[in-house]
């Protein structure tokens, strides 16, 4: 067993790694890697790398083979990719001749070149001077140990012959010079034009454009259709126009910022944050599709945005191979370093329901966060460190080096396909306005500006290259860069003749059968009913075990007491309502996706979504096996996430409008850790972005005194979200009304986020139970009369969720037969007339009581309140405020609750 501690400079699952190829090396020489075959050849595994000097009877190949893999795995650390480092060559210890059994004598003697060179032998000084052209040049990549051998054989094959630069033509060397044109002179115009607005200019990193726009050529070559990008702010104008040829005349609209009067009172969004879509061409005659995704400064939290757009557009062609569509993602270097939901997003690069089959990763490293240095915001040696957590390989890469760029690109891209994982490309660039164009970074970074200041663009540098190497006349570069400058001018003044908004299209492609709903649509029964028979037939399709299958005995009994429900026997409890919803959609040809943490089985052991045989671990989906055609049933436990994890949902529910897409907190107070998705996404993506979502969010919320962390799901917050028609929030209390809003979610011609407050304790409640009659006839209401009230009551209190029971539980206690108890079921958006109309039943009543479990500050009663006031006299019957949402002693719980039923019913 090799001792972990042997290989300090390696990542534990490299070790791992190593020791599994030392066993494959054991068992027969043949079956690893020739250049691993000379390392195992009497190296002693706990100084490898280490030695002060060879032993004297190591051989000159074995020295050899252990130089190569020295710079194979440390040559990035003395590669020259930063354009404004003013350090002097960083000494590495792991690439000391002397460390390597090597002297100065040495280097005159001829070596075995052990598949380096096309030569068998050469002098050390050769060989050297080829490793450093290879791995310590102004293109590097970090690979060995992270991935399987067969990765780091194909890498080397082929950088190695090509020194990491391959002979480009001229066609392609004027081609990477086009790009660099259209990038630094789009900045500069709008930097001349719109003086000391904010656009978070690229210049520096110019760059990222002949790196995207060979993405997408080498992508289209080797089968990808579709490219999903999602990025922050730097760049992303410059992005829009020469990589997805959203037209100049639409960007300079957006800064002349002429109002578009088909959006909302207060919508849009900044110019930097907005999406944008379209199919391009590219040079070889392929068309491809590409899709920027919008999102908010909150730099990182697209990530998950865009795996599950691709997710969704990869289940939509059935694209089991992962190879057709792909996420591209862009970070910062700080935030990729100080940003958690960039692990949470990585975490889930291969589960089952998660895996895109790669992401390529670019990182635009400025060497500074807004005013933050380095040091000040990265623990690690590079801001990409993340990658060895997930053996990803990292190529990093100095935007100076336009040429290195674009073939380390088209490594990654090839790698992506071949090995289904993610690849990042470190771009070490610079900012040359600081973070944006009204700053003056000279105040915290003097001497970089000062170097920065004195620097020769990109586009200048590559273009002068060109010049020496006689590809291109100086003349034939001015005039090539004064073409693109008139159809800057040209589509400028054509848009400030026209003043005309950029045109957004909300619903189109697969969104063409869809449209934005009016308030009184919301408001409008839908018609949600499943015949009897139909529901008779899933419900026994669901409950039918097979014969092969060995299921646990107290499985067994639920699915029999599902059987009874089904057949009338007795009523249905919400997991079996839930089931019967998903599985008349299913039959309807609705494919569904449920995920969530512990979502098959259920966190109260409700579900059951999944069985699982005893015997052999197999697994069986029983509303995959309905009788007849049927849509697909997706169910997923996810990795313990709701920030990505339901980013991912998010980012799917966008371009899945044709699914039911429902995402569960194990409990609702988890949904704390996925704000940010709700906040910035679901209840503002339709009036920013004009981006729609039909996703639905389950959250268990019910005070059942279990404290202050499992209790409360918040509904105030989403509540004082809920705005224009943005959302809507449930709090169902019957099985029935859980069926209907499901239902309700897929057969309207439009598609809203809807949050439902689930129960927990109520799953088994022996009064909240439906009959199977009640889904198969009516719809879901959003006011429910109380069936026992009467016209004479003195008092009407109105309530939503589970504290309905216990109020029917005391009141019955009471014998109070003067209350009635109105449910609201929908609290946004508000039903009114539906309130009003049940009102005029109990025209005797003069006591008006809001009763709800949440303390005065939460719940919804800061929401009603102003809507209830306008008919009835109100007033507030609950917990006294309080900083935490429950509290943690049962006893007191008890005592509340006493005291709550007593106001309500005094």
């Amino acid at each position: 067993m090799i001792e972990s501690r042997a290989f300090t400079y390696m990542h534990l699952a490299q070790v791992e790694l190593l020791e599994k190829m030392h066993a494959q090396y054991l068992e027969n020489p043949e079956n690893v890697d020739p250049s691993w075959r000379h390392f195992f050849e009497g190296v002693e595994f706990g100084q490898y790398l280490q030695l002060k000097e060879a032993p004297a009877a190591a051989s000159g190949d074995l020295r050899i083979a252990q130089l190569i893999d020295a710079y194979r795995i440390f040559g990035h650390l003395q590669a020259h990719v930063n354009p404004i480092t003013t350090q002097p060559d960083k000494k590495i210890p792991q690439l000391d001749l002397s460390a390597l059994g090597f002297k100065e004598s040495d280097l005159k003697i001829e070596f075995p070149t052990c598949g380096l060179m096309e030569k068998p032998m050469a002098p050390l000084v050769e060989i050297i001077d080829v490793l450093k052209q290879t791995y310590c040049g102004t293109t590097s990549v970090e690979y060995m140990g992270f991935h399987s051998p067969e990765l780091q054989s194909w890498l080397q094959n082929q950088i190695e012959p090509s020194r990491f630069h391959p002979t480009l033509s001229i066609d392609e060397k004027m081609q990477i010079l086009k790009w660099l044109n259209q990038a630094e002179l789009f900045e500069t115009f709008l930097h001349t034009k719109y003086v000391g607005q904010k656009r978070f200019s690229l210049e520096g990193g110019e760059t990222l454009i002949p790196i995207l726009a060979e993405i997408i050529e080498q992508g289209s070559e080797v089968g990808i259709e579709d490219f999903v990008i999602g990025m922050s702010h730097r760049g992303r104008l410059n992005v829009l126009v020469n990589i997805l040829n959203k037209s100049f005349s639409m960007v300079f609209g957006e800064f002349e910022d002429y109002l578009d009067p088909n959006l909302d009172e207060g919508g849009g969004d900044v110019k930097y944050h907005k999406g944008f879509s379209s199919t391009v061409t590219t040079s070889k005659g392929v068309p491809v599709h590409i899709s920027l995704t919008a999102n908010p400064s909150h730099l990182e939290s697209v990530n998950p945005v865009v795996e599950g757009k691709t997710r969704a557009k990869q289940d939509q062609k059935n694209d089991v191979s992962r190879k057709s569509v792909m996420p591209i993602l862009i970070h910062g270097d700080s935030a990729i370093a100080g940003q958690g939901i960039v692990y949470e997003t990585m975490q889930l690069f291969k589960l089952p329901g998660y895996a895109t089959g790669g992401t390529i990763h670019i990182v635009v490293n400025n060497h500074i966060g807004f005013t933050t240095l380095p040091e000040e915001y990265c623990s690690s040696t590079y801001c990409t460190d993340i990658a060895h957590a997930f053996g990803f390989p990292v190529f990093h890469v100095n935007a100076e080096d336009p040429e290195g760029c674009v073939y380390a690109t088209s490594l990654a891209v090839q790698l992506r396909q071949l090995f289904q994982i993610d690849v990042l490309i470190e771009l070490n660039c610079y900012r040359k306005y600081g973070h944006n164009e009204g700053d003056e970074p000279a105040f915290t970074q003097p001497l970089e500006y000062q170097l920065i200041r004195n620097k020769q663009t990109i586009r200048e540098i590559y273009r002068d290259h060109l010049i020496q190497e006689s590809v291109v006349e100086k003349e034939r570069a001015l005039q090539l860069e004064e073409e693109f400058k008139k159809s800057l001018h040209e589509a400028l003044e054509g848009i400030k003749q026209t003043k005309e908004p950029p045109v957004i299209e909300a619903f189109g492609g697969i969104w063409s059968q869809f449209h934005r709903a009016t308030d009184e649509e919301l408001l409008q029964p839908a018609d949600t009913a499943c015949s009897l028979e139909t529901l008779r037939h899933i419900g026994m399709d669901m409950c039918t075990v097979p014969e092969s299958l060995v299921i646990h005995k107290k499985l067994l009994r639920v699915i029999e007491e599902r059987k009874k429900m089904v057949e009338g026997g007795r009523p249905l409890d919400w997991s079996t309502s839930e089931l019967l919803a998903f599985g008349s959609l299913l039959s309807e040809g609705t494919p569904v996706r449920l995920a969530g943490q512990d979502t098959q089985r259920g966190t109260f052991t409700q579900r059951h979504a999944v069985w699982v045989d005893q015997n052999t671990g197999e697994r069986y989906f029983p509303l995959n096996h309905l009788e007849g055609t049927q849509a697909s049933f997706e169910v997923y436990n996810s990795s313990l996430s709701e920030y990505a994890a339901l980013g991912f949902e998010w980012g799917y529910s966008t371009t899945a409008p044709e699914r039911l897409v429902l995402w569960e907190a194990q409990f609702g107070d988890f949904a704390n850790g996925a704000q940010i998705i709700f906040d910035q996404y679901m209840a503002a993506s339709a009036q920013k972005w004009q981006r729609h979502s039909g996703i639905v969010v389950l959250l268990p919320h019910g005070y059942e005194g279990q404290g202050a962390e499992h209790s409360s799901a918040r509904l105030e917050r989403f509540l004082q979200l809920a705005a224009n028609s943005n959302i809507q929030v449930v709090n169902p209390s019957t099985p029935a009304q859980y069926f209907h809003v499901l239902r309700r979610q897929i057969v309207r011609p439009f598609r809203i986020p809807i949050v439902v407050m689930t129960p927990k304790g109520l799953l088994r409640h022996p009064k909240c139970v439906s009959t199977i009659e009640e889904l198969s006839q009516g719809h879901f209401q959003e006011v429910i009369d109380d069936p026992e009230g009467k016209k004479e009551s003195n008092r009407v209190i109105l309530c939503s969720g589970r504290i309905f029971y216990d109020l029917v539980h005391e009141r019955s206690q009471r014998k109070r037969e003067d209350v009635a108890l109105i449910r609201i079921e929908q609290l946004y958006p508000l039903h009114t007339q539906a309130i009003v109309q049940v009102l005029k039943k109990y025209g005797a009543a003069k006591e008006f009581y809001w009763v709800q479990e949440e303390p005065r500050n939460m719940g919804a009663w800061g929401y009603i309140y102003p809507h209830l006031k306008e008919f009835i006299p109100i007033e507030y019957v609950g917990r006294s405020r309080s900083g935490t949402t429950a509290t943690g002693s049962h006893t007191q719980h008890e005592i509340e609750y006493t005291q709550l039923m007593q106001r309500a019913f005094e």
